[in-house]
């Protein structure tokens, strides 16, 4: 048998056949530009749309995904259909009926951030602009995609998270609520006057500025501490990130100057020590060596 020219027979076959159906492709590929241009105003039409109504901006971000998924979809089917002859619909989906284990396995990590990221954007906690704390990272949501999740810290690192992540893991929303608790405790000596103490920290609290006026400040006798006597001192300020720590800032300034001026002392941590037996002092004589 002559290989090389059965070789050659099926080359030109090949070339013949790609020649044929090249005005095929390049209908196919007017098509996905068409596609493309019919997405672009599709999603500029949806966005107006959401942009009028009370929609959460993650969910505006989800319509203006599946517009354009389902455009791009469309169209790739349609040019699929023009440059391959015999493709339906039917003969592909029955293609990935057939490879769908296979499909599955291989992209099983982007099939699952995908679904997490609808549920994410459609549950109604979350926002885009919520403070969030998950698995150690703490900071801003700035965006919400279908495959993950923007966040940027409060040291400005960005950092993207699957969205599996915080699907599966106990996500804290510091900013669900206009207000936030926060605490210190504030230490004084075993000789002062706890119910004097207990007002002047309650009237230095009412000094802050930040602190919410319609929650109430708390202040309790916590514990015996190792060199003071310790309060619980608790009030509610703006749930924003800055505006905790500086009216945590405040908040000492103000109880430190209150306490120094009603006289009641802060103490540096003292340590005790005893002996079982009484220790012995003896004097040693130090003996003058000449130069």
């Amino acid at each position: 048998m002559n290989y090389i020219e059965i070789l050659q027979n099926q080359v030109m076959g090949m070339w013949t056949g790609f020649i044929a159906i090249l005005p095929n492709l390049a209908i196919a590929l007017v098509v996905l530009i068409i596609t493309w241009i019919v997405a672009k105003f599709a999603v500029r039409i949806a966005n107006k749309a959401t942009g009028k109504s009370s929609m959460r901006e993650d969910l505006r971000q989800l319509v203006e995904t599946v517009v354009r998924l389902a455009i791009w979809i469309a169209g790739i089917i349609l040019a699929l259909i023009v440059a391959i002859p015999g493709f339906t619909p039917a003969g592909l989906i029955a293609g990935l009926g057939i490879g769908a284990l296979a499909i599955g396995f291989a992209f099983q990590d982007i099939f699952e951030n995908f679904l997490a990221g609808v549920l994410i954007m459609l549950r109604e906690k979350m926002r885009i602009g919520d403070l969030i704390e998950v698995e150690g990272v703490l900071g801003k949501v700035e965006k919400i995609t279908l495959r993950e999740t923007y966040v940027r810290q409060l040291s400005n690192e960005l950092t993207i998270m699957p969205n599996s992540m915080l699907f599966k893991n106990a996500v804290q929303i510091l900013t669900d609520d206009t207000v936030r608790r926060n605490e210190i405790v504030v230490g004084v000596s075993y000789d002062a006057d706890l119910e004097e103490a207990q007002r002047v920290i309650e009237e230095a609290m009412k000094t802050v500025d930040a602190i919410v006026d319609d929650r109430p400040i708390i202040v309790y006798a916590q514990e015996f501490g190792g060199s003071s006597i310790d309060f619980l001192v608790q009030w509610y300020a703006q749930s924003a990130a800055r505006d905790l720590r500086q009216t945590k800032s405040e908040a000492i300034k103000a109880i430190k100057k209150g306490l120094d001026a009603a006289g009641i002392g802060i103490p540096f941590p003292i340590q005790t020590n005893y002996f079982a037996e009484p220790l012995r002092i003896e004097q040693v004589a130090v003996e003058k060596t000449a130069d």
